[in-house]
């Protein structure tokens, strides 16, 4: 079995003798300001307000112009329009306003709209499953984790050890009381978490050197000279998070466990990477079920301090928002075999630059070591990846190898551009929120 199995959920673990878990936040009254969530889930001001109109035109030069002079007049902004031709010679205008069904200034653009064209018809919003629109919003969904981010299974190696577990639960329980503007929880790591730590860092550590694309190494550096990254003690999420969002404005959030694929992907929209703080059981250090704070931090944290990268990775996300379900296990797959798996060409050789292979001893071996024939390497392809299935407990049979990070996002932007969703969206780090330019309705 494969030393860091990551999920394209989220992740996770911890040692034997319970040790108090501690956070060094400031008062609660020193806490910034954090957003209202209303009942219906949503932070107040979050989302704008959208009213989408069917408009039906004789076909002339000038028709559309003189369409939308009602809007100019008016004070209506546009943020899409859609033509479709008729077979009767008119044309179908789908037209979506800055607005909302009660407000008298698009009241009185359509009265007036209607005076001069052959049809005008507000549309009922596009109904969509349920996604963020807030940043505070992700205080919805990071609690969602699957069997609660506590329960381990019985071939878990930390199943037995009612040490590991109770150590857990104190690690997972910070994790589920963090908040959207609270403080990054930080934890006082065992003597015995810090060995297993240490042993799996130095043991990556001749591979990645070897193996690791060059902005992974690059981030590296920076991290063990600013981070405390290094075998003898484990860096602090809060620190890592805060030299990330320094260079890319992605961040990590602390999270009890795995979650579902839908919940981990939208965060990416939002930069937002869910990040497990336990380590896995001492017992066997090079083997985790589950990602746990070593295949966070060695894997994922130094490749978001690539902009290339942060930006790969925020397309799958944006790209979630809203997406069915048969779209998420697409871009689920598109996530494993790039930002868990994928493989860059540099120089002529294969190198890492997925948190799957880059915190696995086995997998560097296997993906860059000449363990396996030509046949397991194939171009990075989105379309493909998304119809190919992978193993989740066993070592990789094949893998995608990109010939830049730029271009690996190019290639999944067009994509992503390709799956069918009824609106546009795009990520406002200013307002923390994500704009849309359709009328659209979340459904739970």
């Amino acid at each position: 079995m494969d030393p860091n199995e990551a999920r394209t959920a989220s992740r996770p673990l911890a040692p034997r003798r319970c040790r108090r878990v501690v956070s060094n936040a400031p008062a609660p009254d020193a806490w910034p300001a954090r957003p209202t969530l209303t009942e219906s889930g949503s932070a107040p001001g979050a989302a704008e307000q959208r009213v989408t109109l069917l408009i039906r035109l004789d076909d002339g030069p000038g028709a559309l112009e003189s369409a939308l002079r009602p809007f100019a007049r008016h004070g209506v902004n546009l943020t899409r329009i859609e033509s479709r031709p008729r077979r009767s010679g008119t044309f179908d205008f789908y037209v979506d306003c800055e607005s909302h069904r009660d407000d008298p200034t698009i009241a009185r653009a359509i009265d007036e709209l209607s005076r001069t064209t052959t049809r005008v018809t507000v549309l009922d919003d596009r109904h969509v499953p349920w996604f963020p629109r807030h940043l505070a919003e992700l205080d919805l969904v990071a609690a969602n984790t699957l069997d609660a981010g506590g329960a381990l299974h019985t071939d878990h190696p930390g199943f037995s050890d009612a040490g590991y577990r109770h150590r857990r639960a104190d690690i997972a329980r910070l994790a589920q009381d963090y908040r959207y503007g609270t403080p990054f929880p930080l934890i006082e790591y065992t003597a015995a978490e810090t060995e297993t730590w240490g042993r799996v860092y130095g043991r990556l550590a001749p591979l990645r050197t070897r193996y690791g694309c060059g902005a992974y190494l690059a981030a590296l550096d920076e991290l063990e000279r600013h981070c405390d990254f290094g075998p003898r003690s484990i860096p602090q999420g809060r620190d890592v998070s805060a030299f990330l969002e320094a260079r890319t404005g992605f961040v990590l959030r602390p999270v009890a466990g795995l979650m579902r694929p839908r919940d981990f992907l939208n965060g990416l929209a939002f930069r937002v990477f869910f990040s497990t703080q336990y380590v896995r059981h001492h017992s066997v250090p090079f083997y985790t079920p589950e990602p746990d704070v070593c295949h966070e931090l060695l894997g994922h944290a130094p490749m978001f301090a690539d902009p290339a990268f942060a930006d790969l990775s925020q397309e799958i996300g944006l790209a979630s928002l809203g997406a069915s379900d048969d779209d998420i296990e697409r871009l689920a797959r598109c996530y494993w075999y790039s930002v868990e798996f994928g493989l860059l060409r540099e120089n002529g050789q294969r190198k890492a630059y997925g948190a799957g292979v880059l915190s696995s001893v086995s997998e560097l071996e296997r993906a860059c070591g000449g363990g396996l024939p030509d046949e397991a390497f194939e171009p990075w392809d989105p379309e493909a990846a998304a119809r190919e299935p992978y193993p989740i407990t066993d070592l990789q049979p094949r893998y995608l190898v990109a010939d830049s990070l730029r271009g690996a996002r190019t290639k999944l932007q067009e994509f992503c551009a390709s799956l069918s969703r009824p609106f546009h969206a795009r990520y406002d780090a200013t307002r923390q929120r994500v704009w849309v330019d359709r009328a659209i309705r979340r459904r739970r």
